[in-house]
């Protein structure tokens, strides 16, 4: 009646909830894999995401992308996994080491982009704050811990969400959200793909962007736009 995918009766409850947490640690470990590469793939100057693309014509690659990993679940469960194993007499290593490639996504994220602006004080703005597109939901969002590298760095940051309540911003991290889009910054940071973010023309993002500045499409929502020779542009 709740539910159009129907119910799969797991044997209890100790299995239900085994089932819940290892499908998030999969997940978490396997983005912690592309990001991985993707770091490995930077330093080439190899595009991870046109990497993807050609993997994905094998009919089993699994379709993972790089990116943050925040939210209630995949940054979590694994966690709850690894403390059960200590307390079992076991140590956990492919979990604990997903987490915490994962973890050092934001603060990896934002050393680049400094090392593109080459400029303290640089005028930043970072579309999206939520855990995850299309949501309101803040929990656990690692967009946060990006902001903070960037501004322990000396660059000024606006945010704008076009979903995130503003109260519950300022309240949980001290961020005041924009209410409209209008200037032109430095730096440009796609950081969640609302559909709001992911409909921009290349007028319109082109728009944000001070001449020879940066955008920075975490997500590959922006690929398919041509802003011109004078935007520069990064992507994991």
């Amino acid at each position: 009646a709740i539910t159009s995918g129907g119910v799969f009766k797991a044997k209890d409850i100790k299995t239900a909830e085994a089932a819940k947490v290892i499908e998030n640690a999969q997940r978490d470990i396997n983005i912690a894999f592309i990001n991985e590469v993707s770091m490995i793939f930077n330093e080439m100057d190899i595009n991870t995401h046109d990497v993807l693309a050609a993997a994905g014509t094998k009919w089993n690659f699994l379709p993972f992308k790089p990116g943050l990993v925040g939210g209630h679940c995949i940054g979590v469960d694994p966690l709850y996994l690894a403390h059960l194993a200590k307390k079992v007499g076991l140590e956990s290593e492919i979990i604990l080491t997903g987490r915490k490639i994962n973890d050092a996504m934001a603060g990896i994220i934002a050393a680049r982009i400094d090392k593109i602006l080459d400029d303290q004080g640089a005028r930043v703005l970072v579309l999206g704050l939520t855990f995850k597109e299309n949501v309101p939901d803040l929990r656990n969002t690692k967009v946060v811990d990006m902001i903070d590298a960037l501004k322990a760095q000396g660059h000024a940051v606006d945010v704008h969400d076009a979903l995130a309540d503003g109260e519950a911003t300022e309240r949980l991290f001290g961020v005041t959200l924009l209410d409209g889009l209008d200037g032109a910054y430095d730096c440009v940071i796609g950081a969640v793909a609302h559909d709001d973010y992911a409909a921009f023309s290349a007028d319109a993002l082109a728009a944000l962007v001070s001449p020879g500045g940066l955008v920075v499409d975490l997500k590959g929502m922006w690929r398919s736009l041509d802003l011109g020779p004078d935007i520069k542009r990064m992507e994991l």
